[in-house]
């Protein structure tokens, strides 16, 4: 993957004239964060979700708890149903969203360092993926997360990243 700027996801989504949302877990919001330092930014972002802890994903974007319970908040099918949980309760057109084991910690199923990632746009189309960015620390995988996503979402809005 290329380095992406939020400033560069910005220009992107405004060119597609495109809301972006977020739903964020491992990341806290720092996606949200990156996109809205970026001035002009109102006219391209919605809103974002902090969906922490499992009732917060079920709360506020609709995740049934049995899908969680079946797959752990750390799965694709979760990342999949965050993103398009957060274009049902939002303006956005598209969606990105991240769970993840930012560390410490983790284990052998789910190991620290790893991301699954969610995007979804309003015509039903979809796209997951998972990135094991390894037991490099709380701090940075958070960081690899965040330009992980922005390139994504980038990808979407110029066609590169095909979705189902």
């Amino acid at each position: 993957m290329v380095d992406v700027s939020a400033k560069d996801v910005v220009a992107a989504l405004r060119a597609r004239g495109w809301m972006l949302v977020t739903a964020e877990s491992c990341t806290g919001g720092l996606i949200s964060s990156a996109i809205t330092e970026v001035a002009g930014a109102s006219a391209v972002f919605d809103r974002g979700f902090v969906t922490y802890s499992n009732a917060a994903k079920a709360q506020m974007l609709g995740i049934a708890p049995h899908l969680i319970d079946a797959h752990g908040a750390v799965s694709e099918q979760v990342a999949r149903e965050m993103a398009k949980g957060a274009l049902d309760h939002s303006a956005g057109d598209i969606a990105v969203s991240v769970t993840g084991i930012a560390g410490p910690g983790g284990s052998d199923f789910k190991p620290e360092g790893r991301v699954c990632f969610g995007c979804a746009t309003k015509d039903g189309k979809t796209h997951v993926e998972t990135v094991d960015f390894g037991a490099v620390g709380r701090s940075l995988v958070r960081a690899q997360t965040v330009a992980h996503a922005l390139e994504l979402v980038s990808q979407i809005c110029g066609q590169g990243l095909p979705l189902k």
